[in-house]
Protein backbone atom coordinates (compact mmCIF):
# COMPACT_ATOMS: atom_id res chain seq x y z
CA UNK A 1 0.00 0.00 0.00
CA UNK A 2 1.35 3.41 -0.88
CA UNK A 3 2.46 5.51 1.94
CA UNK A 4 0.12 8.66 2.51
CA UNK A 5 1.93 11.64 1.37
CA UNK A 6 1.61 13.86 4.09
CA UNK A 7 3.03 17.39 2.56
CA UNK A 8 0.32 19.42 2.45
CA UNK A 9 -0.27 18.51 5.88
CA UNK A 10 2.86 20.07 6.82
CA UNK A 11 1.84 23.53 5.12
CA UNK A 12 0.28 26.56 6.39
CA UNK A 13 -3.46 26.20 5.87
CA UNK A 14 -6.00 29.48 4.73
CA UNK A 15 -6.35 29.64 8.92
CA UNK A 16 -3.09 29.59 9.39
CA UNK A 17 -2.04 32.43 6.83
CA UNK A 18 -5.34 34.66 8.02
CA UNK A 19 -3.81 34.45 11.55
CA UNK A 20 -0.32 35.29 10.00
CA UNK A 21 -1.85 38.47 8.66
CA UNK A 22 -3.60 39.49 11.58
CA UNK A 23 -0.68 38.17 13.88
CA UNK A 24 1.75 40.51 12.12
CA UNK A 25 -0.22 43.35 12.00
CA UNK A 26 -1.86 43.27 15.60
CA UNK A 27 1.13 43.54 17.82
CA UNK A 28 2.37 46.38 20.41
CA UNK A 29 0.94 48.93 18.07
CA UNK A 30 -2.55 49.04 19.05
CA UNK A 31 -1.34 49.29 22.87
CA UNK A 32 0.72 52.40 22.37
CA UNK A 33 -0.53 54.29 18.68
CA UNK A 34 -3.86 55.28 20.23
CA UNK A 35 -2.18 57.50 22.36
CA UNK A 36 0.13 58.50 19.81
CA UNK A 37 -2.75 59.74 17.33
CA UNK A 38 -4.78 61.12 19.98
CA UNK A 39 -2.27 63.70 21.09
CA UNK A 40 -1.86 65.01 17.56
CA UNK A 41 -5.13 65.17 16.49
CA UNK A 42 -7.58 64.29 19.45
CA UNK A 43 -10.64 62.01 19.01
CA UNK A 44 -9.77 63.00 14.84
CA UNK A 45 -7.09 60.09 15.30
CA UNK A 46 -10.69 57.66 14.51
CA UNK A 47 -11.06 59.02 10.94
CA UNK A 48 -6.92 58.64 10.43
CA UNK A 49 -7.52 55.14 11.84
CA UNK A 50 -10.28 54.82 9.19
CA UNK A 51 -7.93 56.09 6.49
CA UNK A 52 -5.20 54.17 7.09
CA UNK A 53 -6.92 51.02 7.34
CA UNK A 54 -8.49 51.93 4.01
CA UNK A 55 -4.74 52.35 2.59
CA UNK A 56 -3.81 49.71 3.87
CA UNK A 57 -6.25 47.18 2.40
CA UNK A 58 -5.87 48.81 -0.98
CA UNK A 59 -1.63 48.32 -0.71
CA UNK A 60 -2.66 44.59 1.02
CA UNK A 61 -5.10 43.82 -2.17
CA UNK A 62 -2.24 44.70 -4.82
CA UNK A 63 -0.20 41.77 -2.97
CA UNK A 64 -3.17 40.09 -2.86
CA UNK A 65 -2.97 40.06 -6.60
CA UNK A 66 0.69 39.54 -6.75
CA UNK A 67 0.64 36.55 -5.13
CA UNK A 68 -1.88 35.29 -7.16
CA UNK A 69 -0.18 36.20 -10.21
CA UNK A 70 3.49 34.93 -8.83
CA UNK A 71 3.40 32.64 -5.42
CA UNK A 72 7.07 32.60 -4.85
CA UNK A 73 9.06 32.88 -1.86
CA UNK A 74 9.81 36.32 -0.81
CA UNK A 75 6.86 38.59 -1.48
CA UNK A 76 7.76 41.98 -3.00
CA UNK A 77 11.28 41.20 -3.36
CA UNK A 78 10.25 38.35 -5.82
CA UNK A 79 7.48 40.42 -7.29
CA UNK A 80 9.98 43.12 -8.29
CA UNK A 81 12.68 40.70 -9.11
CA UNK A 82 10.28 39.12 -11.91
CA UNK A 83 9.13 42.88 -13.25
CA UNK A 84 12.25 44.61 -13.08
CA UNK A 85 15.05 42.79 -12.81
CA UNK A 86 17.83 41.19 -10.40
CA UNK A 87 18.86 44.52 -8.53
CA UNK A 88 15.49 46.31 -8.26
CA UNK A 89 14.46 43.11 -6.75
CA UNK A 90 17.22 43.41 -4.38
CA UNK A 91 16.27 46.93 -3.51
CA UNK A 92 12.68 46.58 -2.40
CA UNK A 93 14.11 43.07 -0.72
CA UNK A 94 16.49 45.06 1.40
CA UNK A 95 14.63 47.97 2.36
CA UNK A 96 12.24 45.35 3.43
CA UNK A 97 14.28 43.22 5.17
CA UNK A 98 15.69 46.48 7.19
CA UNK A 99 12.37 47.54 8.07
CA UNK A 100 11.11 44.46 9.27
CA UNK A 101 14.41 44.01 10.96
CA UNK A 102 13.46 47.01 12.79
CA UNK A 103 10.53 45.85 14.54
CA UNK A 104 11.59 42.69 15.44
CA UNK A 105 13.81 44.95 17.88
CA UNK A 106 11.33 46.90 19.10
CA UNK A 107 9.08 43.70 20.13
CA UNK A 108 11.61 42.73 23.04
CA UNK A 109 11.66 46.42 24.56
CA UNK A 110 8.05 46.53 24.58
CA UNK A 111 8.09 43.06 25.83
CA UNK A 112 9.71 43.81 28.77
CA UNK A 113 8.18 47.24 29.42
CA UNK A 114 4.37 45.26 29.69
CA UNK A 115 6.16 43.08 31.59
CA UNK A 116 7.30 44.94 34.21
CA UNK A 117 3.50 46.30 34.70
CA UNK A 118 2.94 42.83 35.74
CA UNK A 119 6.30 41.88 37.52
CA UNK A 120 6.30 45.50 39.57
CA UNK A 121 9.29 43.48 41.89
CA UNK A 122 11.33 43.18 38.89
CA UNK A 123 13.58 45.93 38.99
CA UNK A 124 15.62 46.97 35.67
CA UNK A 125 18.33 44.09 36.30
CA UNK A 126 15.66 41.60 34.65
CA UNK A 127 15.71 43.95 31.48
CA UNK A 128 18.19 41.98 30.23
CA UNK A 129 16.90 38.47 31.22
CA UNK A 130 13.16 39.07 29.79
CA UNK A 131 14.30 39.99 27.13
CA UNK A 132 16.75 37.15 26.12
CA UNK A 133 13.90 35.00 27.10
CA UNK A 134 11.21 36.28 24.95
CA UNK A 135 14.07 35.71 21.95
CA UNK A 136 14.70 32.34 22.91
CA UNK A 137 11.02 31.37 23.11
CA UNK A 138 10.63 33.05 19.31
CA UNK A 139 13.77 32.21 18.17
CA UNK A 140 12.47 27.90 19.25
CA UNK A 141 8.84 27.64 17.72
CA UNK A 142 10.44 28.79 14.22
CA UNK A 143 13.29 26.55 14.79
CA UNK A 144 11.09 23.62 15.35
CA UNK A 145 9.57 24.24 11.91
CA UNK A 146 6.87 27.02 10.11
CA UNK A 147 4.09 24.92 11.14
CA UNK A 148 4.84 24.76 14.58
CA UNK A 149 5.01 28.19 14.35
CA UNK A 150 2.44 28.59 12.50
CA UNK A 151 0.07 26.64 15.29
CA UNK A 152 1.82 28.78 17.98
CA UNK A 153 0.49 31.74 16.27
CA UNK A 154 -2.68 30.77 16.03
CA UNK A 155 -3.41 30.70 19.59
CA UNK A 156 -1.49 34.23 20.10
CA UNK A 157 -3.74 35.82 17.75
CA UNK A 158 -6.51 34.10 19.64
CA UNK A 159 -5.41 35.45 22.89
CA UNK A 160 -4.39 38.70 21.44
CA UNK A 161 -7.77 39.77 19.93
CA UNK A 162 -9.54 38.10 23.32
CA UNK A 163 -8.95 41.10 25.94
CA UNK A 164 -9.33 43.50 23.01
CA UNK A 165 -13.21 41.80 22.39
CA UNK A 166 -13.85 41.95 26.65
CA UNK A 167 -12.21 45.45 26.90
CA UNK A 168 -14.77 46.29 23.80
CA UNK A 169 -17.74 45.05 24.57
CA UNK A 170 -17.56 46.45 28.13
CA UNK A 171 -16.93 49.93 26.39
CA UNK A 172 -20.14 49.82 24.54
CA UNK A 173 -22.09 49.00 28.36
CA UNK A 174 -20.21 51.65 29.47
CA UNK A 175 -20.75 54.15 26.84
CA UNK A 176 -24.45 53.14 26.39
CA UNK A 177 -25.08 53.41 30.46
CA UNK A 178 -23.25 56.98 30.42
CA UNK A 179 -23.55 58.47 26.89
CA UNK A 180 -23.34 62.11 28.28
CA UNK A 181 -20.08 61.67 29.97
CA UNK A 182 -18.44 59.29 27.24
CA UNK A 183 -19.19 61.55 24.34
CA UNK A 184 -18.03 64.73 25.75
CA UNK A 185 -14.63 62.69 25.04
CA UNK A 186 -15.08 63.50 21.74
CA UNK A 187 -15.01 67.58 21.96
CA UNK A 188 -13.48 68.98 20.75
CA UNK A 189 -13.50 66.50 18.21
CA UNK A 190 -9.94 67.56 16.03
CA UNK A 191 -6.92 69.49 17.09
CA UNK A 192 -3.88 70.44 16.04
CA UNK A 193 -3.27 70.83 11.91
CA UNK A 194 -2.78 69.49 8.28
CA UNK A 195 0.56 68.96 9.80
CA UNK A 196 -0.59 66.94 12.47
CA UNK A 197 -2.45 64.55 10.79
CA UNK A 198 -0.20 63.89 8.14
CA UNK A 199 1.96 62.58 11.44
CA UNK A 200 -0.83 61.16 12.58
CA UNK A 201 -1.44 58.94 9.23
CA UNK A 202 2.33 58.05 9.22
CA UNK A 203 2.18 56.48 12.86
CA UNK A 204 -0.95 54.95 12.57
CA UNK A 205 -0.28 53.27 9.85
CA UNK A 206 2.10 51.61 11.04
CA UNK A 207 0.19 49.72 13.27
CA UNK A 208 -1.50 48.32 10.28
CA UNK A 209 1.98 47.23 8.35
CA UNK A 210 2.58 43.42 8.67
CA UNK A 211 0.37 42.22 5.51
CA UNK A 212 3.21 41.51 3.30
CA UNK A 213 4.55 39.21 5.68
CA UNK A 214 1.82 36.88 4.93
CA UNK A 215 3.23 36.81 0.90
CA UNK A 216 6.81 35.76 1.95
CA UNK A 217 6.39 31.71 2.67
CA UNK A 218 4.24 31.24 0.08
CA UNK A 219 6.19 27.41 -0.84
CA UNK A 220 5.22 26.36 2.47
CA UNK A 221 1.33 27.55 2.24
CA UNK A 222 -1.01 25.39 1.34
CA UNK A 223 -2.64 26.36 -2.60
CA UNK A 224 -1.15 29.85 -2.60
CA UNK A 225 -2.81 31.82 -5.31
CA UNK A 226 -6.38 30.83 -3.67
CA UNK A 227 -4.95 31.06 -0.21
CA UNK A 228 -2.79 34.38 0.20
CA UNK A 229 -5.36 36.59 -1.43
CA UNK A 230 -8.18 34.98 0.52
CA UNK A 231 -6.36 35.45 4.00
CA UNK A 232 -4.78 38.91 3.32
CA UNK A 233 -8.73 40.33 2.68
CA UNK A 234 -10.28 38.21 5.44
CA UNK A 235 -7.30 39.50 7.57
CA UNK A 236 -7.51 42.81 6.77
CA UNK A 237 -11.07 43.18 7.38
CA UNK A 238 -10.64 41.40 11.10
CA UNK A 239 -7.82 44.37 11.74
CA UNK A 240 -9.52 47.74 10.86
CA UNK A 241 -12.74 46.13 12.98
CA UNK A 242 -10.88 45.63 15.67
CA UNK A 243 -8.51 48.70 15.56
CA UNK A 244 -11.97 51.17 14.97
CA UNK A 245 -13.75 49.29 17.72
CA UNK A 246 -11.46 49.28 19.72
CA UNK A 247 -9.87 53.30 19.49
CA UNK A 248 -13.60 54.26 19.25
CA UNK A 249 -14.03 52.47 22.82
CA UNK A 250 -11.06 54.12 24.01
CA UNK A 251 -11.56 58.14 23.10
CA UNK A 252 -14.97 57.17 24.65
CA UNK A 253 -13.78 55.90 28.11
CA UNK A 254 -10.71 58.08 28.85
CA UNK A 255 -10.14 61.76 28.98
CA UNK A 256 -8.19 63.38 25.85
CA UNK A 257 -5.55 65.36 28.60
CA UNK A 258 -5.73 61.85 30.14
CA UNK A 259 -5.42 59.95 27.21
CA UNK A 260 -2.59 62.14 25.19
CA UNK A 261 -0.31 61.65 27.62
CA UNK A 262 -0.74 57.60 28.49
CA UNK A 263 1.86 54.98 27.80
CA UNK A 264 -0.28 52.35 28.30
CA UNK A 265 -4.25 53.89 26.65
CA UNK A 266 -5.93 50.32 27.07
CA UNK A 267 -5.06 49.82 30.53
CA UNK A 268 -6.20 53.26 31.28
CA UNK A 269 -9.51 52.68 29.13
CA UNK A 270 -9.56 49.20 30.70
CA UNK A 271 -9.35 50.72 34.34
CA UNK A 272 -12.14 53.02 33.57
CA UNK A 273 -14.46 50.42 32.18
CA UNK A 274 -14.32 47.65 34.60
CA UNK A 275 -13.10 50.14 37.90
CA UNK A 276 -15.79 49.94 40.04
CA UNK A 277 -14.11 48.30 42.51
CA UNK A 278 -10.16 48.03 43.16
CA UNK A 279 -10.21 44.65 42.83
CA UNK A 280 -11.99 44.82 39.59
CA UNK A 281 -9.43 47.47 38.78
CA UNK A 282 -6.73 45.27 39.41
CA UNK A 283 -8.00 42.15 37.33
CA UNK A 284 -8.14 44.59 34.19
CA UNK A 285 -4.54 45.37 34.51
CA UNK A 286 -3.76 41.75 34.72
CA UNK A 287 -5.80 40.82 31.78
CA UNK A 288 -5.17 43.76 29.00
CA UNK A 289 -1.16 43.49 30.61
CA UNK A 290 -1.10 39.57 29.60
CA UNK A 291 -3.11 40.63 26.26
CA UNK A 292 -0.63 43.38 25.29
CA UNK A 293 2.28 40.55 26.11
CA UNK A 294 0.38 37.85 24.13
CA UNK A 295 0.09 40.13 21.39
CA UNK A 296 3.44 41.69 21.42
CA UNK A 297 4.99 37.93 21.01
CA UNK A 298 2.47 37.21 18.14
CA UNK A 299 3.50 40.06 16.53
CA UNK A 300 6.96 38.83 17.01
CA UNK A 301 6.45 35.19 16.14
CA UNK A 302 4.64 36.73 12.43
CA UNK A 303 7.15 38.87 12.05
CA UNK A 304 9.91 36.81 12.39
CA UNK A 305 8.10 33.72 9.82
CA UNK A 306 8.20 36.27 7.41
CA UNK A 307 11.43 38.05 7.88
CA UNK A 308 13.36 35.01 8.07
CA UNK A 309 11.97 33.78 4.41
CA UNK A 310 12.74 36.81 2.83
CA UNK A 311 16.45 36.58 4.09
CA UNK A 312 16.09 32.79 2.69
CA UNK A 313 14.59 33.92 -0.55
CA UNK A 314 17.21 36.41 -1.25
CA UNK A 315 19.87 34.10 0.07
CA UNK A 316 18.81 31.29 -2.43
CA UNK A 317 19.45 34.35 -5.44
CA UNK A 318 22.78 34.95 -4.40
CA UNK A 319 22.34 38.47 -2.90
CA UNK A 320 22.86 37.18 0.74
CA UNK A 321 25.29 35.08 2.38
CA UNK A 322 24.25 31.17 1.90
CA UNK A 323 23.91 31.00 5.76
CA UNK A 324 20.56 32.30 5.47
CA UNK A 325 19.55 29.26 3.47
CA UNK A 326 21.00 26.67 4.94
CA UNK A 327 18.36 24.20 6.59
CA UNK A 328 18.16 22.66 9.75
CA UNK A 329 18.53 18.80 8.68
CA UNK A 330 15.40 17.62 10.59
CA UNK A 331 13.37 20.21 10.68
CA UNK A 332 14.00 21.97 7.30
CA UNK A 333 14.16 25.83 8.17
CA UNK A 334 16.48 27.76 8.13
CA UNK A 335 18.24 28.03 11.09
CA UNK A 336 21.16 29.76 11.27
CA UNK A 337 19.21 32.86 9.60
CA UNK A 338 17.15 32.87 12.18
CA UNK A 339 19.64 32.93 14.81
CA UNK A 340 21.50 35.30 12.87
CA UNK A 341 18.68 37.96 12.83
CA UNK A 342 17.03 37.08 16.64
CA UNK A 343 20.72 37.55 17.62
CA UNK A 344 21.12 40.74 16.05
CA UNK A 345 17.31 42.03 16.86
CA UNK A 346 18.50 41.04 20.76
CA UNK A 347 21.41 43.17 20.58
CA UNK A 348 19.71 46.29 19.35
CA UNK A 349 16.71 46.11 22.05
CA UNK A 350 19.70 46.84 24.45
CA UNK A 351 21.09 49.77 22.74
CA UNK A 352 17.79 51.21 23.62
CA UNK A 353 14.99 53.27 21.91
CA UNK A 354 14.40 52.48 18.23
CA UNK A 355 11.73 54.91 17.88
CA UNK A 356 13.45 57.01 15.16
CA UNK A 357 14.47 54.00 13.02
CA UNK A 358 10.52 52.47 13.21
CA UNK A 359 9.43 56.00 11.83
CA UNK A 360 12.17 55.79 9.29
CA UNK A 361 10.81 51.90 8.52
CA UNK A 362 7.71 53.56 7.09
CA UNK A 363 9.65 55.12 4.45
CA UNK A 364 10.95 51.49 3.68
CA UNK A 365 8.01 49.68 4.00
CA UNK A 366 6.31 52.19 1.62
CA UNK A 367 9.25 51.87 -1.34
CA UNK A 368 8.22 48.40 -0.88
CA UNK A 369 4.80 48.89 -1.02
CA UNK A 370 5.21 51.41 -4.45
CA UNK A 371 7.36 48.58 -5.90
CA UNK A 372 4.61 45.73 -5.61
CA UNK A 373 2.31 48.00 -7.19
CA UNK A 374 3.89 48.75 -9.86
CA UNK A 375 5.30 45.42 -10.40
CA UNK A 376 1.50 44.07 -10.39
CA UNK A 377 1.32 45.91 -13.68
CA UNK A 378 3.90 44.71 -15.17
CA UNK A 379 3.14 41.01 -14.26
CA UNK A 380 -0.55 41.17 -15.13
CA UNK A 381 1.04 41.65 -18.38
CA UNK A 382 3.22 39.60 -18.97
CA UNK A 383 0.83 36.75 -17.93
CA UNK A 384 -1.74 38.22 -19.53
CA UNK A 385 -4.67 37.42 -17.03
CA UNK A 386 -5.65 40.17 -15.21
CA UNK A 387 -6.80 39.37 -11.77
CA UNK A 388 -9.58 41.76 -10.66
CA UNK A 389 -11.24 42.56 -13.87
CA UNK A 390 -10.34 43.08 -17.07
CA UNK A 391 -12.43 46.75 -17.03
CA UNK A 392 -10.92 48.14 -13.67
CA UNK A 393 -7.51 45.64 -13.10
CA UNK A 394 -5.27 48.67 -12.84
CA UNK A 395 -7.30 50.58 -10.34
CA UNK A 396 -5.84 48.73 -7.35
CA UNK A 397 -2.07 49.13 -8.40
CA UNK A 398 -2.82 53.05 -9.03
CA UNK A 399 -4.54 53.67 -5.91
CA UNK A 400 -2.05 51.72 -4.39
CA UNK A 401 0.82 53.77 -6.00
CA UNK A 402 -0.96 56.93 -5.37
CA UNK A 403 -1.68 55.62 -1.52
CA UNK A 404 2.56 54.92 -1.38
CA UNK A 405 3.74 58.09 -2.64
CA UNK A 406 0.99 59.46 0.10
CA UNK A 407 2.41 57.63 2.56
CA UNK A 408 6.66 58.89 1.61
CA UNK A 409 5.34 62.48 1.31
CA UNK A 410 4.18 62.65 5.19
CA UNK A 411 7.91 61.16 6.11
CA UNK A 412 10.46 63.69 7.42
CA UNK A 413 13.20 64.42 4.91
CA UNK A 414 15.16 63.58 8.17
CA UNK A 415 13.91 60.48 8.27
CA UNK A 416 13.59 59.70 4.58
CA UNK A 417 17.76 60.74 4.68
CA UNK A 418 18.28 58.33 7.18
CA UNK A 419 16.61 55.56 5.09
CA UNK A 420 18.12 56.06 1.78
CA UNK A 421 21.30 55.75 3.66
CA UNK A 422 20.64 52.33 4.81
CA UNK A 423 19.45 51.36 1.06
CA UNK A 424 22.61 52.56 -0.05
CA UNK A 425 24.55 50.56 2.12
CA UNK A 426 23.50 47.52 0.52
CA UNK A 427 24.36 48.19 -2.48
CA UNK A 428 28.03 46.87 -1.40
CA UNK A 429 26.38 43.72 0.08
CA UNK A 430 24.70 43.33 -3.53
CA UNK A 431 27.94 44.01 -5.33
CA UNK A 432 29.89 41.40 -2.88
CA UNK A 433 27.39 38.36 -2.95
CA UNK A 434 25.74 38.78 -6.57
CA UNK A 435 27.11 36.37 -9.07
CA UNK A 436 28.91 37.47 -11.75
CA UNK A 437 26.19 36.84 -14.45
CA UNK A 438 24.07 39.24 -12.39
CA UNK A 439 26.89 41.97 -12.05
CA UNK A 440 26.95 42.08 -15.96
CA UNK A 441 23.17 42.51 -16.00
CA UNK A 442 23.18 45.38 -13.59
CA UNK A 443 26.03 47.12 -15.67
CA UNK A 444 23.62 45.96 -18.74
CA UNK A 445 20.85 47.54 -16.64
CA UNK A 446 22.54 50.91 -15.77
CA UNK A 447 24.20 51.92 -19.68
CA UNK A 448 22.77 54.85 -21.54
CA UNK A 449 21.20 52.92 -24.10
CA UNK A 450 19.20 50.51 -21.52
CA UNK A 451 18.03 53.55 -19.57
CA UNK A 452 16.44 55.27 -23.08
CA UNK A 453 14.82 51.68 -23.96
CA UNK A 454 13.22 51.54 -20.70
CA UNK A 455 12.12 55.41 -20.93
CA UNK A 456 10.51 54.33 -24.24
CA UNK A 457 8.42 51.29 -22.70
CA UNK A 458 7.45 53.35 -19.96
CA UNK A 459 5.65 55.37 -22.17
CA UNK A 460 2.90 52.57 -22.32
CA UNK A 461 2.09 52.94 -18.64
CA UNK A 462 -0.83 54.43 -17.92
CA UNK A 463 1.16 57.36 -15.66
CA UNK A 464 4.19 57.39 -18.75
CA UNK A 465 0.95 57.57 -21.27
CA UNK A 466 -0.93 60.43 -19.52
CA UNK A 467 2.50 62.27 -18.93
CA UNK A 468 3.36 61.59 -22.80
CA UNK A 469 0.35 63.03 -23.90
CA UNK A 470 0.50 66.22 -22.32
CA UNK A 471 3.88 66.69 -23.12
CA UNK A 472 2.80 66.14 -26.79
CA UNK A 473 -0.01 68.92 -25.75
CA UNK A 474 2.64 71.59 -24.30
CA UNK A 475 4.93 70.80 -27.54
CA UNK A 476 2.27 71.21 -29.93
CA UNK A 477 1.10 74.80 -28.53
CA UNK A 478 4.34 75.86 -28.78
CA UNK A 479 5.14 75.38 -32.08
CA UNK A 480 2.35 76.77 -32.87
Amino acid sequence: MPEKDNTSSNKLSLFDVTNLVVGSIIGADIYVAAALGAKLVGPFSLVIWLAAGLIAMVIALSFAYSAAIYPHVGGPYAYTREAFGVFPGFLVGWSLLLAEWFSLAVFPVAFTRYASILLPWASDSWTIPLKAFFIVVILATNVFGVKAAGRFNDYLTIGKLAPLLVLTIGGFVVIALQPASSFSNFTPFMTGNAVSAGQALVLIFWAYAGFELSTLPADEITEPRKTIPRAIVSGMLIVAAFYLLTNFVIVGTVGQSTLASSQAPLIDSGVKIFGVTPLLAAIAVIVVGLGAIVSIMGADESGTIGTSRLAYAMSLDGLLPKLFSRLHPKYKTPYLGLILLCTTAFVASLVGSLSDLINASVFLLSFAYLATCLSLIVLERKNGQPTNGAGSRLIIPVVGILFSLLLISQVSLTQIAVSLILMIVGVPIYVFFTPKKELEELTTYLSRNAVLKRAIEQEDLFLAHLINHIRKVVRRGVSS
